[in-house]
């Protein structure tokens, strides 16, 4: 991998409409915000090496030292990656959850998770109207008010920076592909710095074809709904075709032929839709409105996924081939 620096950054990503907004390189320096879903610099920095650059997943990608670390093997040509087991799974009665997004099953990974100290805090995504933001939490019964899809690229990646520098070891985090792919750059330490943890505790992977650009997608919804009173966002399985967007004045139906006006063209040039260097994956079962579709990737995830069921808080079903 032949690491470059913000001018690389900003020249190579940024200004080709390659970044995705996912954070990586905010909350490291001074240099980087966020705004509105954007990634900006604020200030010019000489440096010809940087963490920005080498934790990008839209920069130099190196899937061969990424699966090395997590697998101890190079990158293969399976479709879904590396796994250990796929499952059907959903919210466990000891949960308590009393409302999700689909099946429940990362709330109640991640709660599981923070009781029992398999992570010591946990960077999931608030959303304020289109906008989302990364929040840390270290108290499991918080989880649940983060559970619902925002659809809206997140500078999620953000707030594990955050975490580490607040000194938190055992970090876990939800996030989609591009923001996992990030995380993993950064725990393969590629700024070869001394003294480098891995800070990870538990890496949750959500299945994803796009997101969304921020300001594009709130221009769409400002003439469909009252953005501020906005409480979920929905895409039923085909053939419905459409985004149901549940707000304070009712729910109405955007077609996803606008929806999709919104997608930005980084998620044009995406290798992977399942999180493939995730401990653990999870999406919609398609058809199955009430159940996810819960792989499990490394040793730890697996030990969680066998822990929460056995501890009530998770139901899962192991699927054949």
């Amino acid at each position: 991998m032949q690491l470059a620096g913000s001018k690389e950054l900003v020249s190579g990503v940024i200004k080709n409409n390659l970044c995705i907004g996912c954070g990586a390189c905010v909350s490291l320096c001074p240099y980087f915000k966020s705004h509105n879903g954007k990634t900006v610099m604020m200030f010019q920095c000489s440096r010809e090496k940087g963490r920005c650059f080498a934790h990008c997943p839209k920069a130099e990608v190196d899937l061969d030292r990424m699966s090395q670390f997590i697998y101890g093997k190079a990158y293969g040509t399976e479709p879904m990656g590396n796994y250990i087991t796929v499952r059907s799974s959903r919210a466990g009665a000891a949960a308590g959850l009393k409302s999700f997004q689909t099946a429940g099953t990362v709330s109640s990974l991640m709660m599981f998770a923070l009781e029992k100290g398999y992570v010591d805090s946990a960077v999931v995504t608030a959303r304020d109207g289109v906008q989302g933001r990364p929040v840390i939490v270290t108290d499991a019964a918080k989880i649940p008010g983060y559970a619902a899809t925002g659809y809206a690229a997140a500078p999620v990646v953000s707030g594990f920076n955050e975490a580490v520098s607040s000194g938190y070891k055992k970090i876990g985090i939800v996030g989609t592909p591009c923001q996992v792919n990030a995380v993993t750059q950064m725990r393969t330490n590629p700024m070869e710095a001394e003294g480098f943890s891995d800070k990870s505790g538990m890496v949750i992977g959500l299945f994803c074809t796009w997101a969304l650009d921020t300001l594009s997608f709130g221009k769409i919804l400002k003439a469909k709904a009252d953005i501020a009173s906005i409480k979920r966002y929905d895409i039923p399985p085909p053939p419905a075709d459409v985004m149901k967007v549940q707000s304070g004045s009712g729910t109405v139906d955007i077609p996803l032929s606008e929806i999709r006006s919104a997608i930005p063209e980084s998620c044009s040039y995406c290798h992977d839709m399942t999180a493939e260097f995730a401990d653990i994956s999870v999406g919609v079962y398609e058809g199955k409105d009430k159940l996810n579709i819960l792989v499990t990737r490394t040793k730890r995830g697996e030990e969680l996924v066998q822990a929460a069921v056995s501890a009530g808080f998770l139901e899962a079903e192991t699927l054949s081939d």
